[in-house]
């Protein structure tokens, strides 16, 4: 068996502080096996606020960051990797940042011609006092991920979300509300800049939830989506578009929602460092591919050796010609 990463030390960074930890956890053990069987020594750090300490310990050759959500995802992991001078995965501090800022990002997706919903920012309470919108809409957390933190209401007769006033609600005292689109829940991934395919996703809950992603059966992907050949070449073009906007690298996922009886499609937001599990979107799009599991992770980590070499802050101690 081919092993192109022998010799090569990596850390898998993996679980985290962020509410995604538990899905972080199953990344990383999943990432972290594929490393290994195409030879790389692997380090797993469960990322915590001693990160710094235990890389500068560890000294490895790259970072594989399959970490999710807040601290991990936001451009904070990041921006300690760079001061390290280690080479990491996926986008960079800006690009995360932006990212996981669900306001910030369709404001900058826009200005790139990408259709993003409406809505805005409200006080959280100000959201569980009354509608502050025409119902159907959405109410969730503005930088969090997974689907944690997620409210629908249907219509005028159901009372707003009284979630975001309760103790659970731990996500800042601005709520995005956003209006209700109707149809298919699409993702695609974009891979160096290019659209990989569109999936649909089916589930029998009221929506693609935390469960509905990462419990067996919650839910069932069709890739490539059947959808009319305008709707696909638009979902990739918008993707490919948002990607570059927010200046991602390597591999990402946006989040699509076709309104097919108004022939209507809208980028929801794009995830920055996609789930890698066995129920993950971007793996399954890399099969329809022909591209296995351990394929796109050697990819996704020799992308990372490719721009850790070229143009790096020397290591401490090192010396330049």
């Amino acid at each position: 068996m081919s092993r192109p990463l022998a010799g090569h030390h990596v850390a898998v960074l993996l679980g985290g502080l962020s509410s995604e930890r538990e899905v972080s956890l199953v990344s990383g053990r999943e990432c972290a096996a594929a490393l290994e069987r195409l030879g790389a020594k692997v380090s797993r750090v469960d990322a915590g606020r001693d990160l710094a300490q235990v890389l500068a310990k560890l000294k490895p050759d790259v970072c594989y960051n399959a970490l999710h959500g807040g601290w991990g995802e936001d451009g904070g992991v990041q921006g300690l990797l760079e001061i390290l001078g280690v080479p990491y995965t996926h986008c960079g501090v800006l690009a995360s940042a932006l990212a996981m800022d669900k306001t910030k990002a369709k404001a900058v997706m826009a200005a790139a011609g990408v259709t993003v919903p409406g809505g805005g920012l409200f006080d959280r309470f100000e959201v569980a006092a009354g509608h502050v919108m025409e119902p159907p809409y959405v109410a969730k957390a503005n930088a969090e991920g997974s689907s944690v933190g997620v409210y629908i209401v249907r219509d005028r007769a159901n009372r707003p979300p009284q979630e975001v006033i309760e103790p659970v609600w731990t996500f800042g005292e601005a709520v995005l509300v956003e209006p209700f689109i109707r149809g298919k829940e699409l993702a695609v991934g974009v891979m160096d800049g290019k659209a990989m395919a569109v999936t649909e996703i089916l589930t029998e809950r009221e929506f693609y939830d935390y469960d509905a992603k990462y419990a067996e059966g919650g839910s069932k992907h069709i890739v490539p989506a059947k959808l009319p050949p305008h709707i696909t070449e638009k979902a990739k073009k918008l993707s490919e578009l948002a990607h570059a906007a927010l200046g991602c690298r390597g591999v990402t996922r946006s989040d699509l929602r076709y309104d097919d009886v108004n022939d209507n499609l809208v980028l929801l937001e794009v995830n920055t460092q996609p789930g890698f599990t066995p129920t993950s979107l971007v793996p399954e799009q890399g099969a329809a591919l022909g591209m296995s599991f351990d394929q796109l992770v050697l990819w996704i980590t020799e992308d990372a050796y490719a721009r850790g070499s070229a143009g790096r802050i020397a290591k401490p101690g090192a010396t330049t010609g």
